[in-house]
């Protein structure tokens, strides 16, 4: 019976100087589904990612698998399958060669080779150098090295880009077959639109910070409202400091919470409103309401 694994982040926090890329991050991933997490490209993602294994050591906070960091799994490539970067392979060596390599150095049988060459569908080009493989293929061949050692979690930083649609409906079964099995699927993305056929819950951050958790339905709807007073300002302090998502734009405060929350929390702190509208969005817009407008830079 396979062993079913947790991610858990608890008070995460990662400052590079006066810059917070990630400001205590705290959630859990569950077995048996998949896991979106998404935000905009800078939104602190990659760098909570590699927080978790270990390539980045947090300020604060823990990222662990099951309750024990990365560093002292027995067995890393028995536990975590990691696919971060789609070009981080040598581009002389070919995709078996590559597999080969690693499955040798963690004591894994030499067949899994082939049994992943053909389940990632790279098997016909498994002998070619990894330097004339198209994005979608080196995603593949980063799955691919994932699955060698047949995880109990899979940690997928943006696998869907550069495959096109065959692809991307091939991997979406696939990391829905993975969780079925009983495996805990993390996958990381900064459009909505990519994994919203294939997660189950997702976590969104924005700035470094949580922003929502809970499944798409929920997400889809959750109430939001557009909100404005003479005194932008006042309302906007008054409205985060009651931890709400506020996003300005030209035609006022764009706000996550439903009107009636609202209108209370503005007439508590005496800023009178000339502007209180109940919205109804789709979940694009949702989405995009709570990360903000831009995407900074970085992940």
């Amino acid at each position: 019976m396979r062993t079913r694994t947790n991610i858990e982040f608890r008070n995460l926090t990662k400052n590079f100087g006066a810059v917070h890329a990630v400001s205590d991050v705290s959630f859990t991933v569950e077995p048996g589904r998949v896991t979106g997490f998404l935000g905009p490209n800078g939104a602190g993602k990659t760098t909570s990612l590699r927080m978790l294994l270990g390539l980045v050591r947090p300020t604060s906070g823990t990222a662990t698998f099951g309750g024990i960091e990365y560093r002292n799994l027995e067995r890393p490539l028995a536990t975590v399958g990691t696919a971060l970067e789609a070009s981080s392979f040598n581009p002389g060596r070919t995709a078996r060669n590559h597999l080969a390599v690693y499955a040798i150095a963690a004591g894994i049988a030499r067949k899994r080779v082939g049994e992943v060459l053909e389940l990632t569908g790279i098997a016909e080009a498994a002998d070619r150098r990894v330097g004339g493989y198209s994005l979608g293929m080196r995603q593949r061949l980063g799955l691919a090295f994932a699955l060698l050692g047949d995880p109990e979690v899979l940690v997928l930083d943006e696998p869907i880009n550069g495959l096109d649609p065959e692809g991307i409906r091939w991997i979406r079964g696939l990391l829905q077959q993975l969780a079925a099995e009983g495996r805990t699927v993390l996958v990381s993305s900064h459009l909505l639109s990519e994994v919203q056929q294939t997660v189950e819950r997702v976590v969104i951050v924005s700035h470094g910070r949580i922003v929502y958790e809970g499944t798409l339905d929920a997400l889809e709807s959750a109430a939001t409202a557009i909100v404005d007073a003479p005194d932008r300002d006042a309302l906007r302090t008054a409205l985060e400091a009651a931890q709400l998502v506020v996003t300005e734009t030209d035609a006022g405060l764009v706000v996550s919470a439903a009107s009636a929350d609202i209108g209370a929390i503005a007439q508590r702190a005496g800023v009178p409103l000339s502007l209180l509208h109940a919205q109804r969005a789709g979940l694009e817009d949702v989405f995009l309401q709570l990360v903000g407008p831009g995407t900074g830079v970085g992940a």
